[in-house]
Protein backbone atom coordinates (compact mmCIF):
# COMPACT_ATOMS: atom_id res chain seq x y z
CA UNK A 1 0.00 0.00 0.00
CA UNK A 2 0.95 3.50 -1.01
CA UNK A 3 0.24 6.68 0.54
CA UNK A 4 -0.54 10.01 -0.50
CA UNK A 5 -0.67 13.32 1.11
CA UNK A 6 -4.76 14.66 0.82
CA UNK A 7 -5.50 18.16 1.29
CA UNK A 8 -9.20 19.76 0.91
CA UNK A 9 -7.42 22.92 1.68
CA UNK A 10 -10.13 24.26 5.15
CA UNK A 11 -9.62 28.52 6.11
CA UNK A 12 -11.08 27.99 9.58
CA UNK A 13 -12.64 31.05 10.97
CA UNK A 14 -11.60 33.86 12.34
CA UNK A 15 -10.03 34.79 8.97
CA UNK A 16 -7.92 37.95 8.37
CA UNK A 17 -6.77 39.38 4.91
CA UNK A 18 -3.45 37.10 5.13
CA UNK A 19 -4.87 33.89 6.71
CA UNK A 20 -6.13 31.90 2.78
CA UNK A 21 -1.80 32.99 2.27
CA UNK A 22 -0.50 31.56 5.11
CA UNK A 23 -2.73 28.50 4.25
CA UNK A 24 -1.32 28.05 0.88
CA UNK A 25 1.84 28.79 1.94
CA UNK A 26 2.33 25.68 4.72
CA UNK A 27 0.16 23.25 1.94
CA UNK A 28 3.37 24.20 -0.38
CA UNK A 29 5.66 23.68 2.92
CA UNK A 30 4.09 20.24 3.93
CA UNK A 31 4.02 18.52 0.29
CA UNK A 32 7.71 19.22 -0.77
CA UNK A 33 8.39 17.65 2.60
CA UNK A 34 5.94 14.88 2.18
CA UNK A 35 7.68 14.45 -1.20
CA UNK A 36 11.54 14.09 0.90
CA UNK A 37 9.97 11.89 3.48
CA UNK A 38 8.44 9.20 1.09
CA UNK A 39 4.99 9.99 0.29
CA UNK A 40 3.52 8.38 -2.83
CA UNK A 41 2.03 11.21 -4.57
CA UNK A 42 0.04 14.55 -3.46
CA UNK A 43 -4.14 14.59 -4.07
CA UNK A 44 -6.42 17.65 -3.51
CA UNK A 45 -9.93 18.31 -3.97
CA UNK A 46 -11.90 20.88 -6.39
CA UNK A 47 -14.13 22.51 -4.23
CA UNK A 48 -15.99 25.50 -4.58
CA UNK A 49 -18.13 28.21 -2.24
CA UNK A 50 -17.10 26.19 0.80
CA UNK A 51 -16.28 28.10 3.01
CA UNK A 52 -13.62 26.91 6.07
CA UNK A 53 -14.35 23.66 4.54
CA UNK A 54 -12.12 23.69 1.81
CA UNK A 55 -10.75 26.83 0.11
CA UNK A 56 -9.06 24.59 -2.52
CA UNK A 57 -10.92 25.40 -5.97
CA UNK A 58 -8.64 26.05 -8.32
CA UNK A 59 -5.98 23.21 -7.56
CA UNK A 60 -3.80 22.89 -10.96
CA UNK A 61 -2.18 25.94 -10.12
CA UNK A 62 -1.00 24.35 -6.80
CA UNK A 63 0.09 21.52 -8.44
CA UNK A 64 2.21 23.26 -10.91
CA UNK A 65 3.99 24.85 -8.29
CA UNK A 66 4.48 21.43 -6.69
CA UNK A 67 6.32 19.88 -9.53
CA UNK A 68 8.60 22.28 -9.66
CA UNK A 69 9.77 21.75 -5.94
CA UNK A 70 9.32 18.12 -5.99
CA UNK A 71 11.07 15.51 -7.37
CA UNK A 72 8.99 11.94 -7.30
CA UNK A 73 6.06 12.52 -5.82
CA UNK A 74 2.91 11.77 -8.05
CA UNK A 75 -0.04 14.83 -7.94
CA UNK A 76 -3.42 13.57 -8.02
CA UNK A 77 -6.49 15.56 -9.16
CA UNK A 78 -9.04 14.65 -6.28
CA UNK A 79 -10.96 15.26 -8.45
CA UNK A 80 -11.30 16.73 -11.27
CA UNK A 81 -15.31 17.95 -11.97
CA UNK A 82 -16.50 16.78 -15.29
CA UNK A 83 -20.19 17.90 -15.55
CA UNK A 84 -20.95 20.65 -17.39
CA UNK A 85 -20.29 23.59 -16.71
CA UNK A 86 -17.47 22.73 -14.15
CA UNK A 87 -15.07 21.86 -16.51
CA UNK A 88 -15.09 21.57 -20.34
CA UNK A 89 -13.85 17.85 -21.42
CA UNK A 90 -11.32 19.27 -23.43
CA UNK A 91 -9.70 21.78 -21.32
CA UNK A 92 -9.49 19.22 -18.48
CA UNK A 93 -7.55 16.93 -21.22
CA UNK A 94 -5.53 20.43 -22.26
CA UNK A 95 -4.83 21.12 -18.30
CA UNK A 96 -3.80 17.40 -16.85
CA UNK A 97 -1.67 16.72 -20.27
CA UNK A 98 0.27 20.55 -19.16
CA UNK A 99 0.77 19.17 -15.86
CA UNK A 100 1.99 15.93 -16.99
CA UNK A 101 4.85 17.39 -19.21
CA UNK A 102 6.06 19.57 -16.46
CA UNK A 103 5.63 16.78 -14.07
CA UNK A 104 7.64 14.24 -16.54
CA UNK A 105 4.58 12.31 -16.21
CA UNK A 106 3.91 12.12 -12.33
CA UNK A 107 -0.25 13.28 -13.47
CA UNK A 108 -2.69 10.84 -11.80
CA UNK A 109 -6.49 12.07 -13.38
CA UNK A 110 -9.34 11.64 -10.94
CA UNK A 111 -12.90 12.56 -11.69
CA UNK A 112 -16.45 13.04 -10.10
CA UNK A 113 -19.27 14.57 -10.40
CA UNK A 114 -19.82 16.80 -6.96
CA UNK A 115 -22.02 16.17 -3.96
CA UNK A 116 -23.06 19.30 -2.57
CA UNK A 117 -25.64 21.67 -3.13
CA UNK A 118 -23.68 24.79 -2.75
CA UNK A 119 -21.69 23.83 -5.66
CA UNK A 120 -24.21 21.95 -8.17
CA UNK A 121 -26.98 24.72 -7.78
CA UNK A 122 -24.54 27.73 -7.60
CA UNK A 123 -22.95 26.37 -11.40
CA UNK A 124 -26.70 25.68 -12.54
CA UNK A 125 -26.11 21.42 -12.58
CA UNK A 126 -28.72 19.28 -12.80
CA UNK A 127 -27.83 16.70 -10.33
CA UNK A 128 -30.04 14.36 -12.06
CA UNK A 129 -27.63 14.56 -15.07
CA UNK A 130 -24.12 14.78 -13.26
CA UNK A 131 -23.47 10.63 -13.93
CA UNK A 132 -24.09 10.83 -18.06
CA UNK A 133 -22.10 13.79 -17.64
CA UNK A 134 -19.20 12.53 -16.16
CA UNK A 135 -19.19 9.30 -18.02
CA UNK A 136 -19.50 11.33 -21.15
CA UNK A 137 -16.78 13.98 -20.73
CA UNK A 138 -14.19 11.34 -19.12
CA UNK A 139 -14.84 9.59 -22.36
CA UNK A 140 -13.91 12.79 -24.36
CA UNK A 141 -11.18 13.19 -22.56
CA UNK A 142 -9.21 10.16 -23.17
CA UNK A 143 -10.50 10.98 -27.01
CA UNK A 144 -8.44 13.37 -26.95
CA UNK A 145 -5.53 12.31 -25.42
CA UNK A 146 -5.12 9.05 -27.23
CA UNK A 147 -6.12 10.57 -30.78
CA UNK A 148 -4.31 12.68 -32.97
CA UNK A 149 -7.19 14.17 -34.13
CA UNK A 150 -10.39 14.18 -32.54
CA UNK A 151 -14.06 14.88 -32.92
CA UNK A 152 -17.01 14.11 -30.84
CA UNK A 153 -20.85 14.52 -30.84
CA UNK A 154 -22.47 13.87 -27.88
CA UNK A 155 -25.41 14.32 -25.12
CA UNK A 156 -23.87 17.38 -23.71
CA UNK A 157 -20.70 18.44 -25.98
CA UNK A 158 -19.53 18.63 -29.40
CA UNK A 159 -16.44 19.12 -31.45
CA UNK A 160 -16.07 19.43 -34.84
CA UNK A 161 -12.25 17.64 -35.73
CA UNK A 162 -9.70 19.11 -33.95
CA UNK A 163 -6.06 18.41 -32.87
CA UNK A 164 -6.46 18.74 -28.86
CA UNK A 165 -2.74 19.79 -27.93
CA UNK A 166 -0.17 18.73 -25.97
CA UNK A 167 -0.58 15.82 -25.20
CA UNK A 168 0.64 13.89 -21.59
CA UNK A 169 3.78 12.50 -21.03
CA UNK A 170 2.68 9.31 -19.63
CA UNK A 171 1.33 6.60 -22.55
CA UNK A 172 -0.91 5.81 -23.47
CA UNK A 173 -2.08 8.60 -20.65
CA UNK A 174 -2.10 9.43 -16.86
CA UNK A 175 -4.14 7.03 -14.82
CA UNK A 176 -7.65 7.05 -14.33
CA UNK A 177 -9.66 7.06 -10.83
CA UNK A 178 -13.50 7.50 -10.18
CA UNK A 179 -14.75 8.93 -6.93
CA UNK A 180 -17.82 7.56 -5.54
CA UNK A 181 -19.67 6.42 -2.49
CA UNK A 182 -22.47 4.52 -3.21
CA UNK A 183 -22.42 0.66 -3.67
CA UNK A 184 -23.48 1.21 -7.25
CA UNK A 185 -20.94 3.93 -7.85
CA UNK A 186 -18.61 1.29 -6.67
CA UNK A 187 -20.03 -1.20 -9.30
CA UNK A 188 -19.84 1.34 -11.77
CA UNK A 189 -16.13 1.99 -11.70
CA UNK A 190 -15.34 -1.26 -11.93
CA UNK A 191 -17.47 -1.47 -14.84
CA UNK A 192 -15.69 1.38 -16.60
CA UNK A 193 -12.28 0.01 -15.77
CA UNK A 194 -10.78 2.99 -13.90
CA UNK A 195 -8.92 3.05 -10.69
CA UNK A 196 -11.66 3.91 -7.46
CA UNK A 197 -11.47 6.26 -5.06
CA UNK A 198 -13.39 5.23 -2.08
CA UNK A 199 -14.68 8.59 -0.97
CA UNK A 200 -16.55 8.03 2.71
CA UNK A 201 -14.75 9.41 5.58
CA UNK A 202 -15.26 7.99 9.10
CA UNK A 203 -15.26 4.90 7.09
CA UNK A 204 -14.27 1.00 8.79
CA UNK A 205 -11.66 -0.66 6.67
CA UNK A 206 -14.47 -3.60 7.38
CA UNK A 207 -16.40 -1.51 5.52
CA UNK A 208 -13.78 -0.47 3.22
CA UNK A 209 -13.14 -3.59 2.65
CA UNK A 210 -16.91 -4.38 1.70
CA UNK A 211 -16.96 -1.79 -1.00
CA UNK A 212 -13.46 -2.59 -2.11
CA UNK A 213 -14.71 -6.27 -2.99
CA UNK A 214 -17.83 -4.49 -4.95
CA UNK A 215 -15.33 -2.90 -7.09
CA UNK A 216 -12.74 -5.73 -7.30
CA UNK A 217 -15.67 -8.21 -8.76
CA UNK A 218 -16.90 -5.43 -11.26
CA UNK A 219 -13.47 -4.50 -12.49
CA UNK A 220 -12.35 -8.40 -12.72
CA UNK A 221 -15.14 -8.70 -15.58
CA UNK A 222 -14.24 -5.45 -17.66
CA UNK A 223 -13.44 -6.18 -21.18
CA UNK A 224 -13.84 -2.65 -22.36
CA UNK A 225 -12.81 -0.09 -20.31
CA UNK A 226 -13.38 3.52 -20.76
CA UNK A 227 -9.80 4.58 -21.14
CA UNK A 228 -7.00 2.87 -22.95
CA UNK A 229 -6.39 0.10 -20.51
CA UNK A 230 -7.82 -0.91 -17.57
CA UNK A 231 -6.34 0.50 -14.18
CA UNK A 232 -7.76 -1.65 -11.16
CA UNK A 233 -6.23 -0.04 -8.31
CA UNK A 234 -8.12 0.76 -5.26
CA UNK A 235 -7.65 4.48 -3.08
CA UNK A 236 -9.81 5.25 0.27
CA UNK A 237 -8.87 8.19 2.72
CA UNK A 238 -8.74 8.70 6.22
CA UNK A 239 -7.52 11.66 8.74
CA UNK A 240 -4.35 11.11 9.67
CA UNK A 241 -2.52 12.82 12.75
CA UNK A 242 0.33 10.88 14.48
CA UNK A 243 2.70 12.11 17.30
CA UNK A 244 5.32 10.63 20.08
CA UNK A 245 2.26 10.10 22.89
CA UNK A 246 -1.63 9.29 21.93
CA UNK A 247 -2.57 11.98 24.37
CA UNK A 248 -0.67 14.95 21.88
CA UNK A 249 -1.96 13.14 18.83
CA UNK A 250 -5.43 13.54 20.39
CA UNK A 251 -5.11 16.82 21.37
CA UNK A 252 -3.92 18.07 18.23
CA UNK A 253 -6.83 16.23 15.65
CA UNK A 254 -9.81 15.96 17.87
CA UNK A 255 -11.50 19.31 17.37
CA UNK A 256 -10.73 18.83 13.34
CA UNK A 257 -11.21 14.82 13.17
CA UNK A 258 -15.21 15.59 15.02
CA UNK A 259 -15.69 18.59 12.98
CA UNK A 260 -14.65 17.49 9.40
CA UNK A 261 -17.09 14.55 8.94
CA UNK A 262 -20.09 16.27 10.22
CA UNK A 263 -19.85 18.98 8.62
CA UNK A 264 -19.07 17.48 5.00
CA UNK A 265 -22.15 14.88 5.49
CA UNK A 266 -24.20 18.48 6.21
CA UNK A 267 -23.25 19.75 2.66
CA UNK A 268 -24.31 16.12 1.12
CA UNK A 269 -27.46 16.28 3.03
CA UNK A 270 -28.68 18.98 1.24
CA UNK A 271 -29.03 17.80 -2.07
CA UNK A 272 -31.90 15.32 -0.82
CA UNK A 273 -32.90 18.48 0.85
CA UNK A 274 -33.20 20.60 -2.48
CA UNK A 275 -34.57 17.81 -5.07
CA UNK A 276 -37.21 17.35 -2.27
CA UNK A 277 -38.06 21.18 -2.28
CA UNK A 278 -38.37 20.75 -5.81
CA UNK A 279 -39.80 17.44 -5.98
CA UNK A 280 -37.53 15.93 -7.72
CA UNK A 281 -36.28 12.16 -7.04
CA UNK A 282 -32.53 11.91 -5.88
CA UNK A 283 -31.66 9.21 -8.73
CA UNK A 284 -27.93 8.48 -8.02
CA UNK A 285 -27.66 10.84 -5.09
CA UNK A 286 -29.79 8.74 -2.72
CA UNK A 287 -27.54 8.51 -0.86
CA UNK A 288 -27.60 11.97 0.34
CA UNK A 289 -31.14 10.87 1.82
CA UNK A 290 -29.36 8.92 4.64
CA UNK A 291 -27.04 11.85 5.16
CA UNK A 292 -30.11 14.16 5.28
CA UNK A 293 -31.90 11.73 8.35
CA UNK A 294 -28.91 12.06 10.23
CA UNK A 295 -28.80 15.87 10.00
CA UNK A 296 -32.27 16.14 11.14
CA UNK A 297 -32.30 13.49 13.74
CA UNK A 298 -28.82 15.21 15.07
CA UNK A 299 -26.64 12.51 14.88
CA UNK A 300 -24.46 14.23 12.83
CA UNK A 301 -23.37 16.58 15.64
CA UNK A 302 -22.78 13.33 17.70
CA UNK A 303 -19.59 12.07 15.84
CA UNK A 304 -16.76 11.74 17.92
CA UNK A 305 -13.53 10.66 18.98
CA UNK A 306 -14.15 8.04 20.80
CA UNK A 307 -16.65 6.89 17.70
CA UNK A 308 -13.61 7.26 15.09
CA UNK A 309 -10.76 4.66 16.77
CA UNK A 310 -13.40 2.34 18.55
CA UNK A 311 -14.52 2.24 14.73
CA UNK A 312 -10.67 2.09 13.21
CA UNK A 313 -11.80 4.86 10.94
CA UNK A 314 -9.54 7.41 11.23
CA UNK A 315 -5.25 6.90 12.17
CA UNK A 316 -4.14 8.76 15.29
CA UNK A 317 -1.72 8.01 18.02
CA UNK A 318 1.83 7.37 18.13
CA UNK A 319 4.13 5.62 15.06
CA UNK A 320 3.13 1.89 16.48
CA UNK A 321 -0.94 2.57 16.79
CA UNK A 322 -0.62 4.44 13.62
CA UNK A 323 0.88 1.47 11.76
CA UNK A 324 -1.08 -1.14 13.11
CA UNK A 325 -4.24 1.11 11.79
CA UNK A 326 -2.74 1.51 8.30
CA UNK A 327 -1.90 -2.19 8.04
CA UNK A 328 -5.85 -2.26 8.47
CA UNK A 329 -6.30 -0.37 5.19
CA UNK A 330 -3.71 -2.05 3.56
CA UNK A 331 -5.17 -5.81 4.63
CA UNK A 332 -8.93 -4.46 3.34
CA UNK A 333 -7.50 -4.19 0.05
CA UNK A 334 -6.25 -0.27 -0.13
CA UNK A 335 -3.84 0.23 -2.84
CA UNK A 336 -3.17 4.11 -2.26
CA UNK A 337 -4.59 5.51 1.69
CA UNK A 338 -5.31 9.06 0.97
CA UNK A 339 -4.14 10.85 4.17
CA UNK A 340 -6.06 13.65 5.53
CA UNK A 341 -3.69 15.56 7.62
CA UNK A 342 -5.42 18.95 8.17
CA UNK A 343 -9.74 18.16 8.02
CA UNK A 344 -9.95 21.80 9.39
CA UNK A 345 -7.45 23.45 12.17
CA UNK A 346 -4.74 20.83 12.79
CA UNK A 347 -1.65 23.28 13.53
CA UNK A 348 1.08 23.73 10.62
CA UNK A 349 3.73 22.27 12.94
CA UNK A 350 1.27 18.97 13.97
CA UNK A 351 0.65 18.28 10.29
CA UNK A 352 4.66 18.45 9.84
CA UNK A 353 5.05 16.30 12.87
CA UNK A 354 2.67 13.67 11.15
CA UNK A 355 4.47 13.95 8.08
CA UNK A 356 7.60 13.41 9.44
CA UNK A 357 6.37 9.96 11.64
CA UNK A 358 4.83 8.35 9.04
CA UNK A 359 7.54 8.57 6.47
CA UNK A 360 10.01 7.55 9.07
CA UNK A 361 8.09 4.53 11.19
CA UNK A 362 5.23 3.94 8.80
CA UNK A 363 5.54 4.15 5.10
CA UNK A 364 8.80 1.93 5.60
CA UNK A 365 7.15 -0.74 7.04
CA UNK A 366 3.35 -1.21 5.36
CA UNK A 367 3.57 -3.58 2.53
Amino acid sequence: MRFALFYEIPVARPWDEDKEYRVYQETLEQGIFGDQMGFHAFWTVEHHFLEEFSHCSNPEVLYGALASRTKNMRLGYGVRLLPKPYNHPVRSAESAAVLDLISNGRVDFATGRSATRKELEGFGVDPRETRAMWQEALGHIVGCWTNDEYEFEGEYWSMPKRRVLPKPRQRPHPPLWGATTSDEGHALMGELGIGLCSFAVGTSPTEVKRKIDIYRAAVAKCEKPIGAEIHNEAATFTMMCCAPTREEALEAATESFEWYPSFGAKQIAEVAEWMNEEKRDLGTYAYAADMKKHSDDGSLDLISMDYLTDAGACVVGTPDQCLESCRNYAAAGVDLLLCLVNPYKVPHEKVMQTIELIGKHVIPNVS
